[in-house]
């Protein structure tokens, strides 16, 4: 992705090793939560080009069970927030904001919960906050396609000849969206030079699935014993965005976030699907209104 690169360590801390990527010459630190079958790579490509290097630095960790971060550094998800917690204090770094995206947003909330001493700010983006299964939407092919390594080569072959046909396997599965719906975004995303670029690296941050199996696999567990997580107990700014027609992580999540968590901002993008915060016709807007609130909490 154009503008987007990330070259990851491994920190060695008192709760286990854990793989990340530190980028940009800012002073304020944002640490990014990514989803499922992700890792710092995805994480890097979340921040795509609407969050400025230069204002910022991005850290990116691999959650547990993906690429170079072992399982066992934190099967649950407060383990997870205290090996976030130790890769802030092998690094030196005080607070972060912290964006979530997707199956990243319990490691995200209960790091809140857990540290919130060192979280000046959460944004999160279409996340998980209570249960969690595979989407009604998700058919064989789907499954096919993205949960695993042969698939996603034929998907990569597949983005490269027909990125159309690849786009309507994409929304069909991660949005609620009529016929003409479904064509109105994939014409956008076709029209669109940063939507396509995001396509393509958002697809390579998936692959080798094998390499982010475990995490995935772990996080879906874990998420199925889930009811709804405490998040009234979150005392920093917050900002949930979502879209009205997500079809993986269910629109009730950003709204259940929204009034549980005190003083809460919400963005909802109309006709969004799971990944409307870069590929809708409103992304812009979004990317305009997480910047402008990064930059009124910022420390």
């Amino acid at each position: 992705m154009p503008g987007a690169f990330a070259d990851p360590e491994v920190a060695q801390t008192g709760c286990g090793p854990i793989e990340y990527s530190l980028t940009g010459s800012g002073a304020p630190v944002v640490m990014v939560m990514h989803g499922g079958m992700g890792g710092y790579d995805q994480a890097r490509v979340i921040l795509g080009n609407w969050l400025d290097e230069n204002e910022y630095r991005f850290l990116c960790p691999s959650r547990p069970g993906y690429l170079g971060t072992p399982l066992d550094s934190g099967r649950s998800m407060e383990e997870q927030a205290d090996l976030f917690a130790a890769l802030l204090d092998h690094l030196g770094i005080d607070k972060v904001a912290v964006v979530t995206v997707s199956a990243g947003g319990p490691p995200g909330y209960v790091f809140a919960l857990r540290h919130p001493e060192r979280v000046w700010a959460l944004i999160a983006i279409d996340s998980v906050s209570g249960y969690y299964a595979l989407p009604e939407t998700t058919g064989a092919a789907e499954k096919m396609l993205f949960t695993t390594t042969f698939g996603q080569k034929l998907a990569n072959i597949f983005e490269k000849i027909s990125p159309a046909s690849y786009l309507k396997e994409l929304f069909t599965s991660t949005g609620y969206f009529t016929k003409n719906q479904l064509q109105d975004h994939i014409d956008y995303v076709l029209g669109n030079k940063d939507a396509l670029d995001f396509v393509h690296a958002f697809m390579n941050t998936m692959y080798p699935y094998d390499k982010r199996e475990a995490g995935t696999e772990n996080d879906m567990s874990i998420y199925r014993t889930y009811t709804r997580l405490p998040l009234e107990g979150i005392g920093c700014p917050a900002l949930i965005i979502h879209g009205t027609h997500d079809a993986d992580v269910k629109f009730y999540d950003g709204v259940y976030a929204y009034e549980s968590i005190k003083g809460a901002e919400r963005h909802w993008i109309e006709y969004g699907s799971h990944v409307c915060f870069w590929m809708n016709r409103n992304s812009l807007l979004a990317q305009r209104r997480a910047v402008e609130f990064l930059s009124a909490h910022k420390q």
